[in-house]
């Protein structure tokens, strides 16, 4: 991995910080939302008709949606940041590949993944530093690859830094993000937005998109 810069650093030290509380809270929201579960398996339908190919969650922190794509037939492997992460990551599910790493700084050849899941985690890149990420992302991806987004969502205000719980985070406009990613290469697929469950503050958005050919 290359050397962090200072925010990547300071990203990644906010994760360690907090990495064994994180890991504490359930593991099995997924099993209560549904509709997140519904994008998720769409992902995987799309990879899977595609060839199967490699896909990386990025961003992965302790590694449950990881596990969940892999329950969903994916080759999958997750990336994070936080050292600390990966370690409870790996603890959790041994059978599975997490590595340290950053999203725009992919240690990956082109073209190499058919899929790629980021689960809220371009939450924490400020707004003007997204173009490079998509960027990394068209890199990685096979021509024909899958791209999952998933964000707290601004109801349809400009993108806004919001107090997250363990460091400063975006809310973004899925119209907005959805351009950024066009202008990287990506064709929308389909969207999703869903209204705050019990114990969440914000609306949820989600992108599926693939490559431009």
């Amino acid at each position: 991995m290359t050397e962090l810069s200072s925010y990547h650093r300071a990203t990644a030290d906010a994760y360690d910080a907090v990495a064994v509380l994180y890991a504490e809270l359930p593991r099995n929201d997924l099993n209560d939302l549904p509709l997140d579960r519904a994008v998720l398996a769409a992902f995987a339908e799309t990879v899977r008709a595609a060839g199967s190919g490699p896909v990386a969650e990025l961003g992965c922190g302790p590694g449950p949606v990881t596990a969940h794509l892999r329950d969903l037939g994916l080759d999958v492997f997750g990336v994070d940041l936080s050292p600390v992460m990966i370690d409870l990551a790996r603890e959790a599910y041994p059978d599975l590949r997490f590595e340290v790493g950053s999203m725009d700084a992919l240690d990956l050849d082109d073209g190499r993944l058919q899929g790629i899941v980021s689960w809220y985690s371009v939450i924490h890149i400020p707004p003007q530093d997204v173009p490079p990420y998509f960027a990394e992302f068209r890199r990685v991806l096979a021509p024909d690859g899958t791209l999952l987004l998933a964000f707290f969502e601004s109801e349809g205000g400009p993108t806004t830094a919001f107090d997250h719980k363990v460091t400063t985070a975006y809310r973004w406009s899925i119209d907005e993000l959805a351009q950024l990613a066009g202008e990287a290469g990506f064709i929308e697929v389909g969207r999703m937005l869903r209204e705050p469950c019990e114990g969440e503050r914000f609306r949820r958005g989600h992108l599926l998109m693939r490559l431009r050919k």
